[in-house]
């Protein structure tokens, strides 16, 4: 079926959730007027319903492939990030001083849902770049920021993270990929990379690599690495790409899906790179580059989930059995189960996502350090909550499709295939919840108590207006609370023994807070009734996430590895 962008559902969220008020109140953003947003985000819209949405199935179809030495890139791809960068659809949060829009990035995050809905392999090659924008933004010198941030943001060059290596996964710190100064303010890159996202293509100019490596005499770890930018073609006089680097591909990965997303073993054989930010300070320029692919990989998670479940509703309204109302299958009680539970997730996951995009935004605009913690306390449940929703949702979009699922010409098996990668990528979400419950709450738990005290006056105001969804609500809070106390009290072991069944118990908890604000601003819509399936259906598995939370470590470890033996 063809892709709907929801606009109508994010103006909801903008206007009644999230507090987007408070963003376009500040002078930082005072051009993101209701006018701008909206017109904004419909044009966007349609980028991905009539250009982006056909591209979907060639990509997985026809792959993209390495030819002598040559990426390939799936048919229709070149077309589709030139609609993207000549839309300026790259740059809507980057600084006006480069050629950016210098919008927030709770609208880049609707943008970017929207074109991982339609196409997800395509959007990945916008979302590398924007990350490398902002890591240069915050870190590059001003050399660096005058020559490639007005190409990367116009889609001219496009930007890529080069972290892992074959032997060093996400213990960054055991990487071995040298760099060694060549006395002209210059570095040699010498090493291997593995894992990058749109590693190079056959349709933009230049593409730039940030790489992380090592400077002679560095000591070892994280504390001894530094970021270079390594771009595919040197810059020659006039800023163009000019001679090649010593860089290649060195082969495509054949994967579970994403196929139109080319993923390269990368070879640096002694390539110029330029030092980003300060010598050994490395992994703090990266950070940035990764918080910000945080964000929008469980932003692809949730673009998915909803791609997903318009393709479910609509191959269940137009699926014939039985005699019902309708005669379909999204008359019986399973079926519907499934469609309000895709449905239902979504929305808290957007909801999420984008309240984190918001906390950003006020960080940026006000430097308050309170928006500063909303926004890392909610980055990691932003990225594991929503691709593991994607992965549910998709899961689910195949089960409502029945045996048809199973069979790739209905195309929702490739939902599932192509969501499954992003609890993986930029940090599994394993590792989202170890940084939840360890880097996060090592403010004592400040940040997460001041958001439970926001969401328990809410529950309490709604009392009122809906005592049989405000009450749950309330009761999970504390719940949370009390959880969030053990984790603060107790070792690291412990909690990380607990951290993703606590990271989805918070996510379903904040979930229902977002539910019920829904509630209240659409007292007689769909979303009220929406939120009543989520606080009475899936609310209560909360009790259950977080008394598995609170378990610690101990029974774990009783298991020995011979125990575990197949």
């Amino acid at each position: 079926m063809p892709y709907r962008a929801p606009i109508s559902e994010f103006r909801f969220l903008f206007d009644h959730i999230v507090g987007f008020n408070q963003v376009a109140a500040t002078d930082r953003f005072s051009e993101a007027t209701p006018e701008t947003v909206d017109a904004v985000l419909t044009e966007a819209g349609k980028l991905c319903e009539d250009i982006l949405s056909p591209l979907q199935r060639a990509g997985d179809i026809t792959p993209a492939r390495l030819e002598n030495g040559v990426v390939r890139t799936s048919p229709g791809f070149a077309d589709g990030f030139r609609a993207i960068a000549d839309g300026g659809w790259i740059a809507i949060a980057a600084d006006p001083a480069y050629g950016g829009m210098g919008l927030p990035m709770t609208v880049t995050t609707a943008v970017n849902e929207m074109m991982s809905a339609s196409c997800l392999s395509i959007q990945l090659a916008p979302l590398m770049t924007q990350g490398q924008i902002e890591a240069l933004e915050h870190h590059a010198s001003d050399a660096l920021k005058d020559l490639y941030l007005p190409k990367l943001i116009a889609g001219e060059w496009i930007g890529t993270m080069n972290l892992t290596e074959p032997h060093a996964g996400s213990d960054v710190g055991a990487l071995s990929t040298k760099a060694e100064p060549n006395g002209d303010g210059t570095y040699a890159i010498t090493g291997q990379k593995i894992y990058i996202s749109w590693g190079d293509n056959d349709f933009s100019e230049n593409t730039c690599h940030l790489v992380l490596a090592r400077l002679p005499g560095s000591v070892p770890g994280t504390k001894g690495i530094s970021l270079f930018l390594v771009p595919k073609y040197l810059p020659n006089e006039d800023g163009g790409a000019g001679v090649a680097n010593d860089l290649k591909v060195v082969s495509l990965e054949h994967k579970m899906g994403l196929h139109g997303s080319p993923t390269a073993v990368m070879q640096y054989d002694g390539a110029t790179g330029w030092l980003v930010g300060e010598e050994n300070d490395g992994m703090r320029a990266m950070f940035t580059m990764m918080n910000n692919a945080r964000l929008g990989v469980g932003v692809q998670g949730i673009g998915v989930a909803d791609g997903a479940y318009q393709h479910a509703l609509a191959y269940a309204e137009s699926r014939k059995q039985g005699e019902t109302q309708n005669n379909s299958i999204a008359d019986h009680a399973d079926v519907r189960r499934m469609l309000a539970t895709m449905k239902a997730n979504t929305f808290a996951a957007r909801a999420i996502a984008l309240s984190n995009a918001v906390a950003i935004d006020m960080e940026t605009a006000t430097g308050h350090a309170d928006w500063a913690s909303r926004a890392a306390l909610l980055t990691p449940i932003t990225k594991a909550f929503g691709t593991d929703t994607g992965i549910d949702v998709a899961n689910l979009g195949v089960q409502v499709h029945g045996g048809m699922g199973f069979v790739e010409e209905t195309g929702a098996a490739q939902y599932s295939r192509d969501v499954r990668v992003t609890a993986i990528y930029e940090g599994t979400n394993g590792i989202q919840s170890m940084d939840l419950v360890g880097r996060k709450l090592m403010d004592g738990g400040e940040a997460a108590y001041k958001l439970l005290d926001e969401m328990e006056a809410e529950a309490e105001a709604a009392r009122a207006a809906r005592p049989d969804l405000a009450e749950p609500v309330w009761q999970a809070c504390e719940t949370l609370r009390e959880t969030t106390e053990w984790m603060v009290e107790h070792g690291a072991q412990d909690r990380f023994a607990g951290s993703v069944p606590y990271l989805k118990g918070f996510a379903r908890v904040l979930g229902a807070h977002f539910h019920l604000k829904a509630a209240l601003a659409d007292p007689e819509g769909s979303h009220a009734r929406l939120a009543a399936f989520y606080i009475h259906r899936l609310l209560p598995e909360h009790v259950g996430l977080l008394a598995h939370a609170r378990q610690g470590a101990t029974d774990l470890f009783a298991l020995s590895i011979d125990d575990l033996a197949a």
